[in-house]
């Protein structure tokens, strides 16, 4: 039974009464029949045998009888009984046989018994005479149920043997238990309404929609802290819910609750939050993972549905959810506010206009983007701890007349009825962790990064509701809070700064004075008085002083007082909080009668009205730096347009790309910790190179006769297993022929027919006449999900024989191959759209979809290919994804020869003598890695070298065995392996000779690599790039000794043999790694016979991206396109033969197609046009043209991809303001034949994936061949972690360009997108657990450069040291000057933290002394900067903050501003006090010395942590070159 009769009242005959002849359904039995079964039995035994009833419990008594049998309370409480018994029961108890209360739903798994009282059904109008029978320990409970579902409040019914039982008021300690339960209950009841029909419900909503309706129905629960806490509730009943659902009786025209997809996705989301814990880890080197189940598991017969779960398990859930109910109940009602918070005094704005300006109005000529587009708000209630958080620069305050107004008249705590209104507008960034040092000018950010603030989002916000300080020692940090988000406030506008100051100076008086109170030996000793005399006291050039007159001092401190008592509360000594002087204030405040706001629960009510900021009003003053509506294609435009145009916010939603929460670039540890959790996720992994399994078939059904069948045309071949071929079919007078595509009929419900492209035809040796198909996939059910065009679908690798009698339409896909070239887009554009006006006519008419398809959908490879012609539909019973799976399935096949001297593993042959790669595992014990962000590669290691000296076949079998095979190897060992000084002045390609001999397994091999003589060995070309798997030996290292010596005479090393260039021919026949490359030789001859790709760099930077192509000899950048001056001056230095472009690139794309003429395929502002037609001759004629340029690349900047701001945009117009899109029309216009984008690593995720998915969609419109990933430039040879998305698109008479193998270890999980529900893709596996080369290290980066000071400024010196590591030889090359080691200076007191951090890996501001320090102007102050300690819980304890680098350990991520007191605040050297210098930072990303950067400092650490590192491109750049040569 259990919910099984899930009752609305509307059943009964009687409001109320529990309908007795229901037919129960068991689709969501609570109970098993066998526990129910066997409960009775034991019943039944205890009354035969006279046993005494279970114990009774102590409850609170009334005046009631009481009886002890059940029978006579239901008898004595009789009122118009009709069959079975209804009651109400009161003041109840759940419990076991011992009396120990017990939820409900543990019925599941013990006996439950019932201790309350039974009152009549019926209810008497005087409720204080209405009488009941109290009966204990009776039962036992057969089942419950849940109805009310009509009347929209919950009723909860238990039934025993005997009579059904209205649950109504549970006793007083029993409440804790059936709180949690009614609520699951009430859960159930609002899903109800949203989704039945029948309530007024909409069953066709997302589960997003439905969440959010949920958390707008039981906001007012008392058991939430808000919307987080509430839908993660939801989430974790999904299954329950799920359960009593289905079970109910449909109402007409409601649709069946299992077919709801809401429901499903909320039972899944369930599930998989259930599962969370127990998911394993997937291993680097695995191939696919399911984490779903079979297709079996999940047919749609809800018989079927329930999962068993065996008692144990039951049990477990149930205590959990019981401790997960309590900790929510201890989340919600954290300590009380003390008496003293409940109200806020308001600041009388008369009192402390003579500390402020003369009346002023504010005055921008930005155009200011309104808040509310910027921010979507999904909920009516929000707890203001999940508001997204950003900076805001250049900023200012006014009211609703524009006047500037004072920060002090608002709130410092959420108040109710507030009779200020104050809006605010600026320039929102990323949230960098940057406040305010009181040490320096007014205003001033302690960042000093001014000139950052002009890359932000001008934004006028709606009105502030509150605002806060989190202080120390000199450092502020003042937020600002609306409605929609919160605001870190930098540096304010100059025309803003003198209404700043007075609430900077206050803040500084008050810290004043904090640090006066706790100089004093007892805080009690300073009254109010004493700090007032003390304040005047203080000399005119002190930074806190205010006046000398006591008055004048005390009139300050008063009408200033929030500010200050607000500070004195957040500070953690209680002494101080609770100290005389704050008592005083706050009387002195009272005295003045000022008007008193009553502080309310911190909620928020997102907007109901539009933004009533005055800005919203005026009409935009145009302004040469705002954000410019991008110049686009039609195509770009349509693409985009009709996407935003057809999708609501609500859709967006929908996204399958789960957001990470902070920027890798700013918030670089939090990021990883993120990342961590994504890879115990138990989903289908697709890793580049392995194979998928094919997937278990859907069910088809017959939808033609066997007999309405037959052949056309005589046989034509046969098939391998020997049955014949045909090329055609009659099926109903239709013909059927190889290399068509149809739709077959299957017993599921899907809305989008299953397509299969028919590869042959044959009789089976029974006579059933069959085809074998290609399935072809919907492009929603790709990775591009609703931004897919419904109409195109995409040939698969997935194939099965399927019997025609199942073909239901022929000829439903046309596969079209468009001519490719820039010189065909006007004639493909029309093409395009008469296709397009054909379909939405069929559309129209009712008339069937006409799909088409253009390319091939290659998840495990996360790529889309061009159809391979000459391979399809040949009907010779050849088929190319058969042939794939077969070679697959070969490659798994460990062979061994007779002779024993060569076996193949993995498709590699190995033979004797052969040097390989051996995991590390196999010798010693994993070594647990650092801890700190620095130190995250520290304990990694790279592949043991070893060579193959006897091949061991345990158990002589006719098919050898891998697991009873085993190899005896020499180790070579590795310089790390004898000491991190040997490794750090020894290169990564030397190994050495050992004696030492071991027997390891077979499956520990990794791959092949080459050891020969070092004049044997290519050089690498590139600093940072080693893309070839040889080394050199030229010592003998005994392990037992350390001793390392000449090679003996007498030790004959047989090296590999052949040279380079034969090595290269090998492993292009497969007898290598997978995913090397040719060798630098073969590279540098072709390089100089082949004629490198013309290439455009957009949004170019100082050029990292450019510099590393062009070092791997594939590309020759001729045109660049650069906004920043200083970044493009940079460009120019360092690529004289390139024509820079400093300029906005919507001109520059207006400008092209205005001189060619394609002016109204140009969608531009008029600014772009105006700016355009200003270019200069020069510019003109020098500029790029379609068919000259084959490759373009770049990194479009988006406010919003680094998830700093976390925008949910929704609107067209805002998105017509990316830049993705401009980019996206260069690459329409021109039609290279390449094209790379490369963006920050949440690219894929921002906008819930959308822009991706569009990204990917119009690459494919325009007929390239796409390929995406996410690479880790740490495991290409630079020491940091910075992970960059990269999309490649090819055309499709051209090679697309594979991935690089990652050659260097680094601790970075496998970096995965998301490409549908449960399957994710990863470009390159991690190197966490093995690579070919270690990790490259800071003492390899920077550790021979000069020792320079704080504030280094000689922009040229001496080296004053050779080169000692292999990195520094060459990304020195041959410079004799060094350049750019300069260093930003730090004031006196972050000097000094500097100073005092340890020496030590992994230290930071965690590290420094408790303890005060003079400054040079004699004031006193802490060392340890207070806003840390106090607000670390909130901010990952800070981590990092004033951090020392770890010379073994790594770089954290380049950023734009290094600054200690940022997020990524590692930024100190490891052995000097002072902050990187801007040569530090250039190696870190693995610039060579002789690059240029221009600019100021801050300038140059903007150009070096905004540029992709060239390692990383010069990786990309040769497989770019591999696939030019094999085109």
């Amino acid at each position: 039974m259990g919910s099984a009769s899930l009752l609305n009242s509307s059943d009964s005959s009687q409001q109320g009464v529990k309908d007795n002849n229901s037919i129960e359904e068991p689709v969501a039995s609570n109970t098993q029949e066998e526990v129910m079964a066997g409960g009775k039995q034991k019943k039944r035994g205890l009354s035969e045998s006279s046993e005494q009833p279970a114990p009774t419990r102590k409850v609170p008594k009334r005046s009631d009888q009481i009886v002890e049998e059940e029978f006579l309370a239901v008898r004595m409480t009789a009122g118009q009984d009709d069959g079975r018994p209804n009651r109400r029961l009161t003041d109840f108890i759940l419990h076991d046989e011992t009396g120990a209360a017990q939820p409900l739903e543990m019925l599941e798994i013990n006996d439950l018994f019932i201790t309350g009282l039974i009152l009549p059904l019926e209810g008497s109008v005087d409720k204080k005479k209405e009488e009941g029978v109290r009966c204990e320990g009776f039962g036992r409970i057969e089942s419950w149920d849940i109805s009310g579902y009509e009347d929209g409040s919950p009723v909860i019914w238990i039934s025993t043997d005997i009579a059904d039982y209205d649950c109504q008021k549970a006793a007083a300690s029993y409440k804790k238990y059936y709180d949690h339960f009614f609520e699951k209950a009430r859960a159930c009841l609002e899903v109800y309404k949203k989704l039945a029909k029948s309530s007024g419900g909409d069953p066709d909503i997302s589960l997003d929609e439905l969440l959010a309706g949920m958390a707008r129905s039981m906001s007012g629960s008392k058991y939430f802290s808000g919307t987080a806490s509430l839908k993660e509730f939801i989430i974790s009943q999904g299954e329950f819910i799920y359960k009593q659902l289905i079970g109910l009786e449909l109402k007409p025209n409601d649709k069946g609750f299992e077919d709801i997809p809401a429901l499903i996705a909320l039972r899944e989301e369930s599930k998989k939050q259930a599962n969370f814990a127990s998911a394993q880890v997937m291993p680097s080197n695995a191939t696919l993972r399911i984490g779903s189940g079979t297709a079996g598991e999940e047919k749609k017969n809800h018989m079927d549905s329930v999962d068993e779960e065996d008692e144990d398990a039951k049990l477990a859930r149930l205590l959990q959810e019981e401790e997960d109910w309590k900790s929510r109940k201890q989340r919600k009602n954290p300590r009380s506010s003390s008496s003293s918070n409940k109200f806020y005094i308001k600041i009388n704005e008369d009192e402390i206009a003579n500390d402020y300006p003369l009346p002023a109005y504010y005055k921008t000529s930005l155009q200011e983007t309104d808040e509310f587009i910027v921010f979507d708000n999904d909920y009516d209630v929000y707890d203001i701890e999940d508001l997204p958080r950003s900076m805001l620069h250049n900023w200012a305050l006014y009211n609703s007349d524009s006047r500037l107004i004072s920060l002090e008249l608002l709130p410092m705590k959420p108040c109710s009825e507030i009779d200020v209104t104050i809006f605010g507008s600026g320039l929102m960034t990323a949230d960098d962790g940057s406040g305010f040092n009181l040490d320096t000018e007014a205003g001033q950010s302690s960042s000093a990064s001014g000139a950052q603030a002009t890359d932000g989002i001008p934004i006028y916000l709606s009105a502030i509701k509150e605002w806060m300080i989190e202080f120390g020692s000199s450092m502020v940090f003042i937020s600002i809070r609306t409605d929609m988000a919160w605001y870190r406030l930098g540096k304010p506008s100059k025309q803003y700064t003198p209404w700043y100051d007075t609430v900077l100076k206050t803040a500084r008086i008050a810290i004043s004075i904090i640090t006066l109170l706790k100089e004093q030996s007892r805080v009690s000793r300073l009254s109010f008085a004493d700090v007032i005399k003390k304040l005047s006291e203080y000399k005119q050039d002190h930074k806190s002083y205010i006046s000398t007159d006591q008055m004048a001092v005390e009139r300050y401190i008063v009408v200033h007082g929030q500010i200050i008592l607000q500070l004195f509360a957040e500070f953690p000594d209680d002494k101080i909080r609770k100290s005389a002087f704050v008592i005083g204030l706050a009387k002195k405040m009272e005295e003045r009668h000022h008007t008193k706001w009553l502080v309310k629960k911190k909620k928020v009510m997102p907007r109901s009205e539009p933004n009533l900021n005055p800005r919203a009003a005026m009409a935009p003053v145009v302004s040469k730096r705002k954000a410019m509506q991008a110049t686009t294609t039609k195509l770009i435009n349509r693409i985009w347009g009709e996407y935003y145009s057809n999708h609501l916010p609500e859709d967006l939603k929908e996204g399958t790309n789960s957001e990470v929460k902070d920027d890798d670039e700013v918030d670089e540890q939090e990021q990883e910790e993120n990342e961590d959790a994504d890879a115990d996720e138990e989903e289908t992994v697709l890793l580049e190179g392995t194979q998928k399994p094919h997937s278990v078939s859907k069910e088809t059904k017959a939808f033609s006769d066997e007999r309405e069948i037959r052949w056309e045309g005589d046989p034509e071949g046969k098939t391998s297993s020997g049955c014949l071929l045909y090329k055609q079919a009659i099926i109903h007078g239709e013909v059927v022929s190889v290399g068509i595509s149809v739709s077959v009929e299957v017993d599921e419900s899907d809305e989008l027919p299953d397509i299969y492209y028919i590869e042959y035809m044959f009789e089976a040796k029974n006579g059933r006449k069959m085809f074998h198909g290609r399935m072809m996939q919907h492009g929603c059910q790709t990775v591009l999900g609703n931004a897919a065009n419904e109409r195109e679908v995409f040939l698969t690798n997935e194939c099965r024989d399927l019997g025609l009698q199942d073909v239901k339409q022929t000829n439903v896909v046309s596969i079209q191959k468009m001519p490719w070239g820039h010189q065909y887009r006007k004639d493909n554009i029309v093409a395009d759209k008469l296709d397009r006006e054909r379909a939405e006519e069929r559309k129209k008419k009712g008339l069937s979809t006409e799909y088409y398809c253009k390319n091939l959908y290659w998840p495990e490879r996360g790529a889309f290919f061009s159809l391979p012609f000459d391979k399809l539909g040949l009907g010779s019973g050849f088929c190319q994804s058969c042939k794939l799976e077969e070679a697959e399935k070969e490659k798994q096949i460990f062979k061994v020869n007779s002779s024993k001297s060569s076996f193949v593993l993995e498709g590699t042959e190995y033979s004797l003598n052969d040097y390989v790669y051996v995991s590390p595992f196999e010798f010693e014990e994993r070594i647990e890695q650092g801890t700190h962000k620095s130190g995250r590669n520290v304990g990694l290691k790279a592949y043991v070298v070893c060579q193959v000296l006897e091949i061991i076949v345990k158990k002589e079998t006719k098919q050898a065995e891998i697991k009873s095979t085993e190899l005896k190897v020499r180790r070579f060992f590795r310089p790390e392996d004898v000491s991190s000084e040997k490794a750090y002045c020894s290169d990564v390609q030397e190994v050495y000779y050992s004696d030492e001999t071991y027997t390891i397994s077979v499956q520990s091999i990794e791959g092949r690599c080459e050891v020969r003589k070092k004049i044997d060995v290519p050089e690498g070309c590139a600093p940072g790039g080693i893309f070839h798997n040889v080394f050199f030996c030229e010592h003998l290292y005994d392990p037992a000794t350390g001793s390392l010596k000449k090679l003996p005479a007498n030790i004959k090393v047989k090296y590999s043999s052949g040279h380079t260039a034969e090595a290269a021919a090998r492993k292009k026949k497969g007898k290598c790694r997978e995913g090397d490359s040719i060798s630098e030789p073969d590279l540098e001859r072709k390089t100089s016979n082949d004629k490198r790709l013309s290439t455009l760099d957009i949004f170019a930077g100082c050029g990292g991206l450019s510099e590393g192509l062009h070092q791997s000899g594939v590309s020759s950048t001729k045109w660049a396109i650069e906004y920043e001056a200083p970044a493009g001056n940079a460009f120019k230095a360092n690529h004289p033969e390139a024509l820079v472009f400093i300029d906005n690139c919507n001109v520059i794309l207006r400008a092209i197609m205005e001189k060619c003429g394609d002016i109204e395929d140009c969608i531009s502002t008029t600014e772009a046009a105006e700016l355009a037609s200003k270019l200069d001759e020069k510019d003109m004629s020098s500029l790029p043209l379609p068919g000259q340029v084959d490759f373009i690349n770049g990194g479009p900047p988006c406010q919003g991809f680094s998830g700093m701001n976390r925008f949910n945009t929704s609107t067209w117009s805002k998105v017509q303001c990316e830049m993705i899109l401009a980019f996206l029309s260069f690459a329409d216009y021109f039609r290279p034949r390449y094209f790379l984008l490369e963006n920050v690593r949440n690219f894929v995720s921002f906008n819930k994936g959308q822009t991706f998915r569009l990204t990917l969609a119009s690459l494919l419109e325009m007929g390239y061949q796409v390929r995406f990933g996410i690479l880790e430039a740490g495991a290409f040879g630079v020491s940091q972690s910075r992970k960059r998305a990269f999309i490649w698109a090819a055309s499709p008479e051209d090679v697309l360009p594979e991935w690089p193998e990652p050659m260097h270890v680094f601790s970075a999980p496998e970096l995965k997108i998301k490409l549908s529900e449960n399957v994710q893709y990863a470009a390159v596996r991690s190197t966490a657990n093995g690579a070919p080369l270690r990790a490259i290290t800071v003492r390899d980066t920077i550790g021979e450069l000069p020792a320079v000071g704080n504030g280094a400024s000689r922009t040229n010196m001496e080296y004053q040291s050779d080169p000692v590591s292999w990195f520094q030889k060459q990304i020195r090359g041959n410079m004799a000057v060094l350049t750019d080691h300069i260093s930003k200076e730090m004031n006196e007191l972050n000097l000094i933290r500097c100073q005092k951090i340890p020496k030590k890996p992994g230290c930071d501001w965690r590290d420094l002394p408790d303890e005060k320090i003079k400054l040079s102007n004699g004031q006193l102050v802490d060392l340890i900067p207070w806003c840390l300690p106090n607000t670390a819980k909130r901010h990952n304890q800070w981590k990092g903050l004033f951090g020392r680098l770890d010379w073994q350990g790594n770089f954290p991520t380049s950023i734009t501003d290094p600054q200690p007191m940022g997020k990524v605040g590692m930024c100190f050297h490891p052995d000097q006090d002072r902050i990187l210098t801007v040569r530090e930072c250039a190696r870190s990303q693995g610039f060579p010395d002789c690059y240029q950067f221009s600019g100021n400092i801050i300038h140059k650490h903007r150009q070096i942590g905004n540029a992709v590192p060239p390692p990383l491109a010069f990786a990309l750049g040769l497989k770019l070159k591999e696939a030019v040569d094999r085109a």
